[in-house]
């Protein structure tokens, strides 16, 4: 039990108010002392004074040094709780009621003896002495010494009356039931601390047992915290903490199977496509290897453009999956620069119209009659112009058209590739700038169709800050299109 914080905090308090109920008894012990003593001294304020006055210690204005030997022997036998002492001005001993063997000094210290006839608050320790070191309770007065020069009485409160004091404080009803008090109250503090304590505790336990419990299930099974989230105590702003953090590590669950399930089917395709390739390319050299003595020129020549095909295509592939690796992993970066989008456009549109009429595909371009300005990197807005456009005469059929057109919406020039193909079914659309997908339709296969450029396109568009966004209906045709802001021409 003591290794919850539970146990711990309930072992600390009872330490704590152990301490508490020790040190109130120490102190109050301390206190009745010191009472006690001051009552006695109190008490016994006058006792010097009224030694000399009922004992006739002095007479005529001198000391009767017979009446004090007698004095100090009744007390020595009727009243040895006290003992009294003849001191001269400087403090020393001139005689006293005691055996000589007891008593250990030789002179007292004035300065407690002034504070006592100057009216001090009491109560004033005194030297003792029959002791070296001790100091006790005491009453003096003055008197005058029989060299002519005043000195004092000084007698020594012994106890018996501060015993008896004692023993009435110590027999008190009164202590009793104060000890009584301050041992229910500390016990009640501790009671109701550890009832406090469990209270507090228990939602922590509660969570212990929530994170537990998602742990143990694989990060699976997960319950949302029920409280005041992190507008509440320390506790609630831990309930809430752990659920946001349990949320992003469900996210990051979830996003690294989808990427398990991505990467998996990457090898799949990835296989699939490098496979076909280097198996004609291997096909071909190895005919030519074998059969090169039996083959005319122009077979040889035949098979050589056929393994160049297959082996562009690999490059191809090869290529574009590094180009989409560097994308993925950030290590491409834009370099912006102003220019007009029209030039670019008209530059592509060149590039395209003999592919075009092989295809025979109408290929048309549309343009604002203002020039507009946009801020990007040209190589890689090429980049996606051609991955778009071509994607278009990969799936218009012939005598189809594919359009691409540039229009201003305000504050942005959109760029928007259009085709009359067979379109793209509505369940393909989600996935359709997924790395590799093909979809569910069927068009025509050259073989050099591989499946990544929209992947490419949609990340060099996000790397400007655009989306990449598709627009189809089936057997009607699909539009691909971005938004790039219009940027102010500056010669700068």
């Amino acid at each position: 039990m003591l290794k919850t914080l539970y146990g711990k905090l309930a072992l600390a308090l009872a330490a704590l108010l152990a301490a508490i109920g020790l040190s109130y008894g120490l102190i109050s012990h301390s206190l009745t002392q010191r009472y006690l003593q001051e009552a006695q001294q109190g008490f016994n304020r006058d006792l010097a004074r009224n030694l000399v006055v009922d004992q006739g210690l002095v007479a005529g204005g001198q000391l009767d040094l017979k009446a004090l030997k007698a004095t100090f022997m009744r007390y020595m036998m009727i009243n040895p709780s006290i003992e009294i002492y003849l001191l001269d001005a400087q403090g020393r001993i001139l005689a006293y009621s005691a055996e000589p063997s007891v008593v250990k000094r030789n002179r007292v210290a004035l300065e407690p003896i002034r504070a006592f006839l100057a009216g001090a608050a009491l109560p004033i320790f005194g030297d003792d002495p029959r002791s070296h070191d001790a100091r006790k309770s005491f009453s003096v007065t003055p008197v005058p010494a029989t060299e002519g020069a005043d000195g004092y009485l000084y007698v020594v409160l012994r106890g018996q009356m501060y015993e008896s004091f004692e023993r009435i404080y110590q027999d008190s009803l009164l202590l009793q039931l104060s000890g009584w008090v301050l041992a229910g109250s500390l016990l009640t503090g501790l009671l109701i601390g550890l009832l406090l304590f469990h209270v507090l505790t228990r939602r922590l336990r509660r969570l212990a047992i929530r994170v537990n419990d998602f742990q143990g299930s694989d990060f699976t099974v997960y319950t949302p915290y029920q409280g005041q989230g992190v507008q509440g105590d320390e506790i609630e702003q831990l309930g809430a903490y752990f659920d946001r953090m349990a949320r992003r590590l469900r996210t990051l669950i979830a996003h690294l199977e989808e990427r398990d399930t991505l990467r998996r089917e990457l090898v799949n395709h990835v296989s699939h496509d490098l496979r076909t390739p280097l198996a004609a390319l291997h096909g071909y050299l190895e005919t030519l290897q074998l059969k090169a003595d039996r083959l005319s020129p122009a077979d040889q020549v035949l098979y050589l453009d056929a393994a160049l095909r297959h082996s562009r295509r690999l490059g191809r592939l090869v290529g574009d999956l590094f180009e989409l690796a560097k994308l993925d992993a950030h290590a491409i970066q834009p370099r912006r620069e102003c220019f007009p989008a029209a030039e670019l456009v008209q530059d592509i549109a060149q590039k395209y119209q003999l592919p075009a009429r092989e295809h025979r595909i109408r290929f048309m371009v549309r343009l604002p009659a203002a020039t507009l300005f946009v801020e990007a990197d040209i190589g890689l807005l090429e980049r996606v112009l051609d991955n778009l456009i071509l994607n278009a005469f990969y799936h218009t059929p012939p005598e189809g058209i594919v359009a691409l057109e540039l229009r201003s919406t305000g504050q942005a020039v959109t760029f928007a590739i259009t085709d009359t193909g067979q379109g793209i079914a509505p369940e393909d659309l989600p996935r359709i700038f997924d790395r590799f997908y093909r979809g569910s339709s069927k068009a025509k296969d050259d073989g050099n169709h591989l499946g990544l450029g929209l992947a490419i396109a949609k990340r060099i568009v996000e790397l400007h800050g655009s989306t990449l966004w598709v627009a189809s209906k089936l057997h009607r045709g699909t539009q691909f299109g971005f938004d790039l802001p219009i940027r102010a021409y500056s010669a700068s």
